[in-house]
């Protein structure tokens, strides 16, 4: 009895290690209760996922770009901004807000959500906000990436079928708490599969937009520059910044030592009468 309920348990971890390894074996295999497994799920994994030939409109593409604006009042062009992206039935991501009381600068970035289909229009009113000063605009083509979860996803769903067929059918507890465990695993892997169809779904459907407004004050932060030139400019700043610092502290001490001057002058005079006396 203990012996073929050995080989009946060997026999459901043979079907399901059948179905994990894509066999291409077509029978069906009987598990301990005495089920034969469908070999749905390992045919669909037999057979390589292949990306059809889309044409462009119909491809899965991510639409990613930033542009720099400056305009003349920043919370009335962010409140435009506002208008333009729900108009394009989109959303505002993030909105930051900088303001420099010292000279009364100010700038903001938003990241906007629009969908793919307004991307581009959405770009050029935004450019429309004032004086355009930078634009880049990037795109990632994922039709490959999508078509193969589709593939993945569909053949992970089929062994989670098949694994809860064999469990309905369990009527040994050792093969039950088996089963259990498979099925949770198989489950697990086909809600990461989905969450990252999820992911690229959302990504395709909705593009991101960086807008960065400048007021005609505030001044764009420069990229570092690197070499020769950039050694020079580095060092000139900090020598130019070493002068300032140092007729800063000569104005601060010069009061003092007008005022110390006196009496050091007093008693330089006074030691010269002394010995020429």
């Amino acid at each position: 009895m203990r012996t073929s309920r050995w080989w009946a348990a060997a026999a459901v971890v043979l079907a399901l290690s059948a179905c994990t390894s894509g066999a291409s074996d077509d029978s069906s295999t009987v598990g301990a209760a005495g089920v034969a497994e469908q070999p749905a799920a390992q045919k669909a994994e037999d057979t390589p996922a292949k990306a059809p030939d889309l044409s462009v409109d119909q491809r899965a593409i991510i639409y990613t770009g930033s542009i720099t604006v400056r305009v003349d009042d920043v919370n009335a062009a962010a409140a435009r901004t506002t208008g333009i992206v729900a108009g394009a039935k989109g959303f505002i991501g993030g909105d930051q807000r900088t303001s420099n009381g010292a000279d009364g600068s100010s700038d903001a970035t938003l990241t906007l959500r629009v969908p793919a289909a307004g991307f581009g229009g959405v770009i050029d009113q935004l450019a429309g906000l004032g004086t355009e000063e930078k634009r880049a605009i990037s795109t990632e083509d994922v039709t490959d990436e999508s078509v193969d979860l589709d593939a993945r996803i569909k053949t992970q769903q089929a062994r989670v079928d098949s694994g809860r067929t064999l469990l309905a059918q369990a009527k040994d507890l050792e093969d039950l708490v088996m089963l259990e465990r498979e099925v949770a695993t198989r489950e697990s892997d086909l809600a990461s599969l989905q969450a990252k169809q999820r992911r690229l779904a959302d990504l395709t459907a909705l593009s991101t937009i960086t807008l960065v407004l400048l007021d005609p004050s505030a001044e764009e932060d420069e990229p570092a520059q690197g070499g020769f030139l950039g050694g020079l400019r580095g060092g000139w700043h900090g020598f130019t910044t070493s002068l300032g610092v140092a007729a800063t502290v000569l104005g601060y001490l010069l009061p003092w030592l007008a005022i110390l001057a006196v009496p050091v002058a007093v008693i330089i005079v006074r030691r010269r009468k002394a010995r020429t006396a």
